[in-house]
């Protein structure tokens, strides 16, 4: 047992996967979950997320040993500066947000002197959202990403990367600024890419779908995760995401150059590129 209470703030599909996985792990002694809906809360009683789930958010984190922000993250920081009175002294606080350096920046100067922050991004989710998604497995064989900045305090990093690992994530350390560049790319650009096919397929509607096979079904199954969820992402790291498709439509120009003036060498070698490090990735089984 890493904690003795354990809080999650949010009760979607990463919330309730963490409440799963550290009651199935026995992480702590005990979880709390806090949502805004009393509905919610009972939600998240029946699906076993944790041993206790309320609406007040003082009594959510009042003693907890470690609170994670497992909401979107246009709500961290409110959340934070709630919270902080009710936090105990060296209180352990992290999140799950997919951007990291505003909110990293945000609640580093709310919860300074009140908690020891440390930001997370574990990269396990789904198309799927809400507690019924929700599973104690999500995170076997995943990547968190933690960014520690200068004002990180040493042994906080360290419980939080051994909390992650306890979960069956393997951790990994980069500076916010760097983090947000890279999912930009593995992430946030992949998501636009997939939705961008999907609107170009069926732009006069959806027939062409009735001839589609597994290679458009694997390439834009993430076009079906929440909307709102990602237009907060990539609106919230949009510099580095505009980076990433001007990359992107510097590739496809390219392609279509090749096409053009039939450069059969620079096309299959183009191809075999993409094959080689595609064949190189380490996905979850």
């Amino acid at each position: 047992m890493l904690f003795k209470k354990l809080t999650v703030l949010g009760p979607g599909l990463l919330g309730g996967s963490i409440g799963l996985a550290a009651r199935a792990r026995q992480v702590a002694g005990r979880t709390v979950l806090w949502a805004r809906r009393p509905e919610a809360c009972d939600e998240a009683m029946t699906a076993g997320t944790a041993d206790a789930a309320t609406p007040d958010l003082a009594e959510a984190v009042c003693d907890a040993d470690l609170v994670i922000l497992a909401t979107p993250v246009g709500v961290m920081g409110e959340l934070a500066a709630k919270m902080a009175p009710s936090l105990k002294p060296q209180a352990l606080v992290t999140d799950v947000g997919s951007v990291k350096y505003p909110v990293v920046t945000q609640l580093e100067h709310l919860l300074a002197g009140k908690a020891r922050f440390v930001g997370s991004h574990p990269m396990a989710g789904s198309e799927q959202s809400g507690i019924g998604a929700a599973r104690k497995e999500l995170f076997d064989g995943s990547v968190c990403i933690l960014t520690p900045t200068e004002r990180t305090d040493a042994g906080a990093l360290q419980q939080v990367a051994e909390f992650w690992k306890s979960l069956g994530a393997s951790v990994r350390t980069l500076t916010a600024t760097e983090h947000d560049e890279v999912v930009a790319h593995v992430s946030h650009l992949p998501h636009l890419v997939a939705a961008a096919l999907v609107n170009l397929v069926c732009s006069d509607g959806p027939r062409p779908l009735e001839f589609a096979g597994g290679g458009l079904r694997d390439t834009t199954r993430i076009a079906s995760s929440p909307p709102g969820m990602w237009q907060e992402i990539c609106l919230t790291n949009r510099d580095e995401v505009c980076r990433a498709l001007a990359q992107f439509i510097e590739q496809l120009e390219a392609v279509q150059t090749m096409l053009r003036n039939k450069e059969d060498v620079n096309l299959t070698a183009f191809l075999k590129r993409a094959k080689f490090f595609r064949d190189e990735m380490k996905f979850r089984k």
